[in-house]
C-alpha cells in the first residue's frame, strides 16, 4: 500500500507490458526472493527439476525483447540476490534462464549474501525504468506474485542508491561460481 495514503496503481496485461516496450534508456530489476512461484513457469520448472533438457527456443520472446533494446542502445540490468545452497528455483534460473538472457544482451549480476551480511538492500523486488519510474513486484512468502504496483512519487534517489549498492556488491553472472 502506498505510504502517501493514495490508492495503489496496480499494473497488469498490456499496461504492464508497455513498460518493457516503451522505456527509453534503462530498465533495472532487483530480485531479492529465493523462490518465485509463477504459473507461467510452472511447467518448465517442473521439467527442469525432473531432469529434462531445455526446450529449443526456450524463452525466445523475452530474448528478442532484450536483443531489440540492446540493438537500440537501451540497457537491461538485473541484480539477483542469492544465498547458498541455491533453491531449486534459483538453480532453474541459473541453468535455464539467465544464460539465455545474458547471451541476448542483459547485464545480469549476482549478489551472494551467503557469507556476508546484507549491505543495505531492501527486501523488496522492483523494476526501475529510465531512472524515474518504480514498480514494486509484491510476493507472498511462497514466491507467488500478489501484484505489480506502480509507486507514485517515489524517492528516486533511494532506488538509485539501492541499484548502485546492488551493482557494487555484485559479480557478473558469467564470473559467479555456485
Amino acid at each position: 500500500m502506498p505510504v502517501d495514503g493514495s490508492s495503489p496503481v496496480l499494473l497488469d496485461g498490456d499496461e504492464w507490458k508497455a513498460y518493457f516496450r516503451d522505456f527509453k534508456r534503462s530498465a533495472f530489476r532487483l530480485e531479492v526472493h529465493q523462490t518465485y512461484t509463477m504459473p507461467a513457469e510452472a511447467e518448465t520448472v517442473r521439467d527442469f527439476l525432473a531432469g529434462a533438457s531445455m526446450p529449443d527456443g526456450f524463452n525466445a520472446p523475452w530474448h528478442q525483447t532484450i536483443r531489440g533494446h540492446a540493438a537500440a542502445g537501451r540497457t537491461m540490468t538485473r541484480a539477483k540476490v542469492v544465498r547458498r545452497p541455491l533453491t531449486p528455483y534459483s538453480r532453474y534460473l541459473f541453468e535455464w534462464c539467465i544464460p539465455g538472457n545474458v547471451a541476448a544482451g542483459e547485464n545480469y549480476q549476482i549478489v551472494d549474501l551467503t557469507e556476508r551480511p546484507n549491505p543495505g538492500l531492501p527486501e523488496q523486488d522492483f523494476w526501475l525504468f529510465d531512472e524515474s519510474t518504480v514498480v514494486h513486484l509484491n510476493y507472498r512468502p511462497d514466491g507467488t506474485q500478489i501484484n505489480r504496483e506502480l509507486i507514485q512519487n517515489p524517492d528516486i534517489d533511494k532506488y538509485l542508491a539501492w541499484r548502485d549498492l546492488a551493482l557494487e556488491s555484485a559479480v557478473p553472472f558469467s564470473a559467479y561460481r555456485t
